[in-house]
């Protein structure tokens, strides 16, 4: 039978059956696999051949994100950024011309600009809300278009179908960063994704204890990805792929509540006096709302405010004294955290003209008026240092 979401999110990975009714797979630690015969060495055809290229732990998540994902077949990366250069590298060689969103996670651009431009690969920011226009852009030797949608730090939302209706017309792989959504709010390959990027770390574990990616494909972007993920030598390790399993099986509830804590405090934050604007898609002031709308089913627990202009001294007293608000990057856990966020820093094809600071919120599990009376107690804190 077809299974909707919530029931995918509980079975997907697992089978009891082959583990003696355990309903959880098991955890093996592996890394040299025996053959039988010298056949079997040559064949190399039995399921588990070497510990880095996976066991039926490895197996497990990654059949369960594939089949989240809605896409042929994932692989798993020891952190979210290797699971960008991994697919990056998988797809891109000395010659080809990549696309990337100006709104791109800092360390992808890093990457994009250390690493792959030294190895003659030529690599083009974009505006995030070109769309179609992205046409115009693309090159005979264009081999990717590079999308995060949104953007995890000013939350541009792409329309991911218009960009993928140009990209497969001239034969472009289309990729995607899926963590801010994951897949339960977000189905890449049903808007035209070829490979699906996820931060695993964020919201698939959700307990800020575990460093892991994954890359997720269509059937035709298969053969190139796996290839290129084993050459590069990436594995998770099993005790962290268990813990993601064990903390995928409650992504739907824990979503939610991300999201209805996260508009709560949206919804509050923009009535308060010290805050200019607030980026966050769900909400219909947010200039990309009826994309974000049309193609997402839901929202994260992550956006992003940007204050009226203030001192440092008040900045800093707003966000050292709050006790529920840590101050620390990455995002997706239990817990909620702050940070501030310096765009105009690293664009290059737009510009980033707010005047005031741009912190970006994680909207954790902790009860929401708890939330808000903590940042109350910080914009008081602002005010007095502000004299």
């Amino acid at each position: 039978m077809k299974k909707k979401q919530d029931t995918l999110i509980v079975t997907a990975g697992r089978d009891p059956e082959a583990n003696f009714g355990i309903v959880n797979p098991p955890v093996y630690h592996a890394s040299t696999v025996l053959y039988p015969t010298i056949e079997a060495v040559k064949a190399r055809t039995q399921p588990v051949t070497y510990g880095r290229r996976g066991t039926p732990t490895t197996f497990a998540l990654q059949d369960a994100i594939a089949e989240l994902e809605g896409g042929y077949r994932s692989v798993l990366t020891p952190s979210g950024l290797a699971a960008v250069t991994t697919a990056l590298l998988a797809h891109l060689k000395t010659g080809d011309h990549l696309l990337m969103t100006d709104s791109v996670y800092e360390p992808s651009r890093h990457f994009c600009d250390k690493v792959l431009m030294r190895y003659g690969i030529a690599v083009e920011y974009y505006d995030p809300r070109i769309g179609a226009g992205i046409e115009k852009l693309i090159r005979p030797e264009t081999k990717a278009i590079f999308t995060e949608s949104p953007g995890s730090v000013t939350f541009e939302v792409q329309d991911i179908p218009a960009i993928a209706d140009v990209a497969h017309l001239s034969g472009v792989l289309l990729m995607m960063d899926n963590t801010w959504a994951s897949p339960l709010y977000f189905k890449p390959f049903e808007h035209g994704v070829d490979v699906s990027i996820q931060a695993v770390t964020k919201y698939l574990c959700g307990h800020s204890d575990v460093m892991m990616g994954s890359i997720t494909t269509t059937e035709a972007a298969w053969k190139e990805t796996l290839a290129g993920h084993g050459a590069l030598g990436t594995c998770a390790a099993p005790d962290d792929i268990y813990l993601v399993l064990r903390g995928i099986r409650t992504l739907s509830v824990r979503l939610e509540r991300h999201m209805q804590t996260g508009l709560k405090l949206a919804h509050w934050l923009a009535g308060r006096p010290e805050v200019a604007r607030v980026i966050h898609p769900a909400l219909p002031s947010h200039p990309d709302h009826a994309i974000w709308k049309r193609d997402f089913t839901g929202a994260s627990g992550l956006f992003s405010i940007e204050l009226q202009p203030c001192s440092d001294k008040a900045l800093a007293a707003l966000l050292d004294g709050l006790e529920l608000f840590g101050m620390g990057y990455s995002w997706g856990g239990f817990e909620s955290l702050i940070i501030p966020q310096y765009p105009a820093k690293i664009r290059t094809a737009t510009r980033w003209t707010a005047a005031g600071q741009i912190l970006r919120l994680h909207a954790g599990l902790e009860d929401p008026d708890d939330l808000i009376a903590d940042l109350k107690a910080g914009f008081e804190r602002l005010h007095a240092a502000n004299g």
